[in-house]
């Protein structure tokens, strides 16, 4: 599998393939298919400076017309490209890949030269043996991850390094993508911090399937908190937006994001979708509708002006001033999400599309970081899965191997999952539980950790999730999203953005406004 994965590299990645070129030796694959297509590459690569890509596929037909390629293999090396073609448009992790490819170079080049040196043996040519055994020189890389900035290579590692900060492995739309996207990228270590049943796990399968999306490779470990059965139905909630309990079916509210001026009648844009207002008898203002406006209120409202009343995001000033707010229609729910629904919805979404997407599921107090690892390494071993986003459900459920006493176990624990990140190269997403002082604040802060304050130190970003203590946000489907630490930017903790959901029906994520 390490082969493919040189392969997949080759065809798709230039940076890839720039790496590689000063240490080509063919003779270090075994595959003949593979020799043959990597050689292609190579060749492709030197003359146009980069990475075939699709064009790999009119290689194979140019070479076969050409008679080009040995009859036996003709077979061979189309079912190889077949077989790849499912990678062409995934995300491609060129540091791990490099990584695990040095390592191989470098064995195949001790198992080349001891071939030769028995070779000489055999031959009784006991001079030349000795000759090559006290001459050998291991394969080194290291010039190749210097980095000179006197010299024009560099400029192609700046390229990578800004690519790399700049490309986030999950989006969100609006407001939240513009508070959490920057900090989703790869090699980056985050975490979601939220009091008891605030939704942890959803919120981490959403982000989970919004990388998925992206057609990234997403590893998620359930540490305890969970069941596989109950993890399949939700992730079929997320993907059919149909519950999983019998009594959430029938008539449901559903939020969508409006503007406070809309509600009130006190806007006079061009742009407004509505010409009416539904709270205009004085009961709230501009001051106080955000903040206490009810479910039972917007129920009612929507009874007496819903079925012409239009929310409306529209203009400048709803986003600079703050003025979003829920408003609620009904959504009817005929029935819960069932085997074969489930069922269609993942061929279509995972199986038809080959989005790579692994689950592993573990009783509680029994997974640690080495058994993640173990696993990963068994997954790339069998299918050449390498993951560009690692999920974990949720790190206060992992063991550490080598600490008992609890406040340093769990230090130990976040400092291996940051080293996950930096190893795999990709995106590490996990969540914990806030301290008990949590349930009474409006909002999280760094005094809210539970544990062991070092938590922050071993992350790049983490984010609150919070609603008021007496859940009215809850009912009203919101939930406001704040930055508790940021590693690389300014942020201030008390700004907050407020996100839409219907947890009900699978979605923790709707629609966002500040």
């Amino acid at each position: 599998m390490i082969e493919r994965l040189i392969l997949t590299g080759l065809i798709n990645s230039t940076e890839f393939l720039r790496r590689i070129r000063p240490v080509w030796n063919n003779r270090y694959l075994q595959s003949r298919s593979a020799t043959v297509l990597a050689d292609w590459c190579v060749e492709f690569y030197d003359q146009n400076q980069s990475a075939p890509e699709r064009l790999i596929e009119d290689i194979y037909y140019d070479k076969k017309d050409r008679r080009e390629i040995p009859k036996d293999m003709i077979e061979e090396i189309l079912e190889d490209l077949q077989d790849l073609a499912a990678e062409y448009d995934q995300s491609f992790n060129a540091d791990y890949v490099w990584k695990r490819t040095t390592e191989y170079f470098k064995k195949r080049h001790l198992e080349l030269h001891q071939e030769e040196v028995k070779k000489r043996f055999e031959d009784g040519d006991i001079d030349a043996a000795e000759y090559l055994t006290s001459s050998y020189r291991g394969l080194s890389f290291d010039s190749l991850d210097d980095l000179d900035l006197s010299k024009g290579s560099a400029l192609q590692k700046i390229d990578n390094a800004f690519l790399a900060v700049s490309n986030a492995l999950i989006e969100f739309p609006g407001a939240l993508g513009t508070m959490m996207n920057d900090q989703l990228t790869r090699g980056s270590f985050v975490a979601l911090m939220a009091a008891e049943k605030r939704g942890k796990t959803w919120w981490l399968l959403e982000m989970a399937i919004k990388a998925s999306y992206k057609r990234n490779k997403v590893a998620f470990f359930q540490a305890g908190d969970m069941t596989e059965a109950q993890q399949i139905k939700r992730v079929a909630s997320n993907l059919t937006k149909l519950p999983t309990l019998e009594r959430y079916v029938g008539e449901t509210y559903v939020p969508h994001a409006d503007c406070i001026l809309n509600q009130l009648d006190m806007c006079d844009e061009e742009s407004r979708l509505c010409d009416f207002g539904v709270f205009t008898g004085g009961e709230f203002t501009v001051d106080t509708l955000r903040d206490d406006v009810t479910r039972e209120d917007l129920i009612e409202a929507y009874k007496d002006f819903g079925k012409d009343y239009r929310p409306c995001t529209n203009c400048e000033a709803h986003g600079e001033r703050r003025l979003g707010t829920p408003w609620l229609k009904p959504v009817n729910v005929k029935h819960t999400v069932d085997v074969d629904t489930a069922k269609k919805k993942v061929q279509t979404f995972f199986i038809n599309k080959k989005r790579g997407f692994k689950m592993s599921t573990h009783p509680n107090n029994t997974l640690t970081i080495s058994k993640i690892k173990a696993i990963l390494s068994r997954w790339e071993l069998e299918d050449g899965f390498v993951p560009d986003v690692i999920v974990i459900d949720y790190a206060d459920l992992l063991v550490a191997e080598h600490t008992k006493e609890f406040r340093h176990a769990q230090n130990e624990i976040w400092k291996n999952l940051r080293a996950l990140s930096q190893e795999y190269n990709c995106l590490v997403l996990t969540a914990t539980q806030a301290d008990a002082k949590s349930y009474e604040k409006p909002l999280l802060g760094m005094s809210n950790y539970s544990e062991d304050k070092r938590k922050f130190a071993h992350v790049t970003a983490m984010f609150g999730l919070n609603q008021d203590k007496h859940n009215r946000e809850k009912r009203l489907g919101v939930m406001r999203v704040n930055q508790i630490v940021i590693r690389e930017g300014e942020f201030i903790s008390t700004n907050t953005v407020s996100v839409l959901q219907a947890l009900t029906l699978g979605r923790p994520y709707l629609d966002s406004y500040i």
